[in-house]
């Protein structure tokens, strides 16, 4: 029998469709929940294979397995402890309602893993004083990931200014080597003409020696 479910449950999820509203990529404010198209001039509604199947015979489950969770088990809304009374374990499945409170989610969660159900929203439930140590735990862990956060910046703040001190003492090095390189620029210009007037007055005093 067990195979049997299994096996129409994976039968009812090959041949489940999906049924898309008509215009529900086009507009975000529709919901993805199925509405008959209507319209004169409707594509969809007209049958044309590119705009989508219509829930129609076919699709629907086998009754055997219709309403089943895919685990196999008869899922069963259960509000209170007195609901757990008159449920089988080997068919069924507890499912806790979401307006259940946590102090009442807890009494139940005990009482039916006692009993040997599955529950299929099973949640942690902690108390005020268990809250209160997770709290407290969190704290310190908070600070430190916040003095590790001030650190790094600290560094890459301190990175970036001696880079930038490095930057402007290159800067002013090649600019002070400039100056001085134009600065002795015109003295050795001087010095070369002077050389050469040198020469020249030389060489004329030598011609006029000749001369005489």
């Amino acid at each position: 029998m067990a195979d049997d479910k299994i096996r129409l449950i994976r039968a009812r999820n090959a041949q489940r469709g999906s049924f898309k509203r008509q215009g529900l990529s086009r507009k975000k404010k529709l919901e993805d929940t199925w509405r008959r198209p209507r319209g004169l001039q409707s594509k969809q509604r007209k049958g044309y294979r590119a705009k989508g199947a219509h829930p129609q015979p076919g699709y629907g489950s086998p009754k055997a397995v219709r309403g089943m969770h895919p685990s196999g088990f008869e899922d069963v809304l259960v509000f209170n402890l007195a609901d757990l009374e008159n449920l089988n374990p080997e068919i069924q499945a507890v499912r806790i309602a979401s307006t259940v409170g946590n102090r009442k989610r807890d009494e139940i969660q005990k009482k039916a893993e006692e009993l040997g159900f599955r529950i299929l929203n099973l949640k942690e439930v902690l108390s005020p004083s268990e809250k209160r140590e997770a709290k407290a735990r969190e704290e310190p862990e908070e600070e430190e990931e916040a003095v590790e956060e001030t650190e790094t910046e600290e560094e890459e703040v301190a990175e970036e200014t001696e880079s930038e001190e490095e930057e402007e003492v290159v800067e002013e090095t090649e600019t002070e080597e400039e100056e001085v390189a134009e600065e002795t620029e015109p003295e050795e210009e001087e010095v070369v003409e002077e050389t050469e007037t040198a020469e020249e007055e030389a060489a004329e005093k030598k011609e006029v020696k000749s001369d005489e």
